[in-house]
C-alpha cells in the first residue's frame, strides 16, 4: 500500500491540510487516509468513568469529522478513507504512516500562540524529523490560509 495520511483535529483549522491532502491526491492518485486522535493524556488524574464518557464523546466527534472531510474529498473525485485512534498524536500517526507505508503526510500548522496547541514549532519541527526517519515519508505543512 502506499498513500496520504492527513491528520486532522476538525474546525476551521483542518480546511487546509484537507485542501492540501485533496490536491495531491488529484495530482498523484494516491488515496487519503484521514486520521483523527483522540489522546486523554490530560485526563489522567480524573475518574476512569467520566474518562471513558469523554473518550467515546471525542471518538464520535472524530468520527464525524472524517466522514466530513472523506466527503469533501470524494466530492473531488478523490478516494479516502477515515480513522480515529486512540492514544499518543505523534505516535498514531506514525503508526499509521507505517502500516500503510505512506508516502505523504500532511500535518497543520500549530494555530497562534494564545491557543492550545498539540505542538507548537519547536516540537513540530522534532516531530517531523521523527516521521521522516521512521517512516520514509515526505511531510508536507499546510498553510494557515482561511477556510474555504
Amino acid at each position: 500500500m502506499s498513500g496520504i495520511v492527513c491528520a486532522i483535529r476538525g474546525g476551521p483549522e483542518s480546511q487546509s491540510p484537507i485542501r492540501h491532502a485533496i490536491q495531491l491526491a488529484q495530482e498523484t492518485g494516491e488515496t487519503i487516509y484521514f486520521v483523527f486522535v483522540v489522546n486523554l493524556d490530560f485526563m489522567t488524574m480524573t475518574a476512569s468513568s467520566r474518562t471513558h464518557i469523554l473518550s467515546d464523546q471525542m471518538r464520535q466527534m472524530g468520527e464525524f469529522i472524517l466522514l466530513a472531510a472523506q466527503d469533501q474529498a470524494m466530492q473531488e473525485g478523490v478516494q479516502a478513507t477515515g480513522s480515529v485512534r486512540h492514544g499518543n498524536v505523534s505516535e498514531e500517526i506514525i503508526a499509521l504512516c507505517q502500516e500503510i507505508e505512506a508516502d505523504y503526510v500532511i500535518l497543520g500548522r500549530p494555530r497562534a500562540d494564545d491557543q492550545p496547541n498539540e505542538f507548537d514549532i519547536a516540537r513540530l519541527e522534532s516531530f517531523i524529523g521523527q516521521l521522516e526517519l521512521q517512516t520514509n515519508t515526505r511531510v508536507v505543512l499546510a498553510d494557515r490560509g482561511e477556510p474555504a
